[in-house]
């Protein structure tokens, strides 16, 4: 890339910024920012397209298109658009998608007026696709830090999904699935991985554009944009089906099995539906999915995930997901599934993450690595590897984010290339050891056959005189406390439901 590129890049990033703070003082919040940010970027690029050196045959009507914005202004301009987001809404494929359920969130038309000119400035299509992901991709977790409109649940930290690529290495060729995608991470990892590590031809192109990734995500305002996120990468079409599905992936069986399945599913342990009684009044049911290819029926969403992920997978496939500590050692459905993940899958390997690199506050997590198998009689879970990045490691979003080299140690130890030579760095003379195995007897003899294996001494609890520094206990009971506040409103939630 020139140096003049990368200064126009960095202008338009500047750019960008520099309005979204502007419509902040008028209540428009990043997430509804980077909706209408959306909307227009996806119609001037359908209107790049329709032109020449491409001269492509566009599925957007002629009245709601990209040049009957920008040539309007005043309350006329604001009318139209309103207008043109409902009409669009209706339409059918990737167009539809967009802008489902879309609203005009800029309610002063000179402001509407200055994004527009703002983005017709720009040839976004003959930009380059790492230009316009990196533009995008900066905008989505600056609104993931917008902590009250929730939206950090929707986005994984970028340097755990690197990891967790490097660590599956997938290939060309074949598929890859997320059921819950937020925002589209690991999907942009997994292509970026290929894109750097291989070289495709021209028909592992076509196939890694449209036929590589398979998603759901219920949320509208989410799929949009992992929808834009995707096209702005490269993935995907504006005149092609999505590849990302409205439906709730826990309802029924996977209509096909993939290669590669990673997923950080929605935080909270029940699946819920809102209802209104006879007297008007709102309330919440607990989900259970009643699925015969499931080994338990709960209501408890994490688990559901855990399951129908394996239902997901080929017997040739690989799995990452990232789970709460819960599903490590929670007694009767939970043991119920830790038993038959261990019996019919490959659970080889557990990261244990640290609280802090998450946007909603006090999630205790984990990375859990398993390979589909066949059915067969005896377990094919044969040792665990567990590796603690947890015990004496603090993280702050703010002051000390996760970067992608901190987990580089895990990398090595998990051994992506040759996973039959991985070399314990835990040992009797080394008990602070972060990588050990444990045999499947080991695991199965356990209380509740509990995956929740610690065996480093926590620090701040047996060394009074090196307490960590202030900010970081004070996070850490600030973590501590908002768990347990979520965990109380579970239990009153559930008082109110009986």
């Amino acid at each position: 890339m020139s140096n003049n590129s990368l200064i126009n890049t960095s202008g338009i990033v500047s750019k960008i910024w520099a309005f979204c703070n502007t419509l902040r003082d008028d209540g428009v919040g990043y997430g509804d920012y980077l909706e209408q940010l959306t909307y227009l970027l996806f119609l001037k690029m359908a209107d790049e397209y329709s032109q020449p050196p491409h001269n492509r045959i566009m599925p957007m009507p002629k009245a709601y298109n990209w040049q009957s914005l920008v040539s309007k202004s005043g309350d006329e301009l604001e009318t139209h658009y309103s207008k043109l987001l409902r009409e669009l809404g209706s339409e059918k494929g990737m167009l539809g998608q967009i802008f489902t359920k879309s609203q005009n969130k800029i309610q002063d038309p000179a402001k509407l007026y200055k994004l527009i000119a703002l983005i017709n400035a720009e040839q976004w299509v003959l930009m380059g696709v790492k230009d316009k992901g990196d533009i995008y991709e900066g905008l989505l977790e600056k609104n993931a830090e917008d902590t009250k409109s929730g939206a950090g649940q929707y986005f994984t930290p970028r340097a755990l999904i690197k990891t967790m690529v490097e660590c599956i290495r997938p290939e060309l060729n074949k598929t890859v699935a997320d059921p819950a995608c937020g925002t589209g991470g690991f999907f942009l990892a997994a292509y970026d991985w290929l894109i750097e590590n291989t070289s495709p031809d021209d028909s592992q192109k076509q196939f890694l554009k449209y036929n590589t990734f398979a998603g759901n995500e219920i949320v509208a305002g989410t799929r949009r944009l992992a929808l834009m996120n995707l096209f702005l990468h490269n993935i995907g079409d504006i005149d092609s089906d999505t590849i990302i599905s409205s439906n709730d992936s826990l309802i029924s069986a996977p209509l096909s099995t993939y290669d590669y399945v990673l997923a950080n599913p929605p935080f909270g342990k029940k699946s819920s539906m809102t209802f209104t009684n006879e007297n008007g009044e709102q309330g919440k049911e607990d989900l259970t999915y009643n699925r015969p290819d499931f080994w338990v029926t709960t209501s408890n969403k994490q688990l559901n995930f855990v399951q129908h992920i394996n239902t997901m997978l080929k017997t040739t496939g690989q799995a990452a997901v990232v789970l709460p500590d819960n599903i490590l050692f929670e007694g009767g459905a939970g043991e119920t599934v830790r038993k038959k993940l261990l019996e019919s899958t490959n659970l080889h390997t557990i990261l244990r993450l640290p609280t802090g690199i998450f946007y909603a506050n006090g999630v205790k997590a984990n990375v859990l690595f398993w390979d589909g198998k066949p059915a067969a009689k005896d377990p094919w879970t044969k040792e665990v590897w567990v590796y603690d990045y947890r015990t004496n490691i603090h993280h702050t979003l703010k002051k000390d984010p996760l970067e992608a080299e901190d987990l580089e140690d895990f990398i090595e130890c998990y051994n992506p290339i040759d996973r039959h030579k991985r070399k314990e760095t835990w040992s009797d003379s080394n008990p602070d050891g972060r990588w050990r195995k444990f045999s499947y007897n080991d695991i199965i003899a356990r209380d509740k056959t509990s995956l929740d294996i610690t065996w480093i001494k926590d620090k701040s609890l047996v060394d009074l005189d090196n307490l960590p520094d202030p900010d970081e206990l004070a996070q850490d009971i600030i973590e501590n406390l908002e768990a347990g506040l979520e965990s109380f409103k579970a239990v009153i939630n559930a008082l109110h439901r009986k």
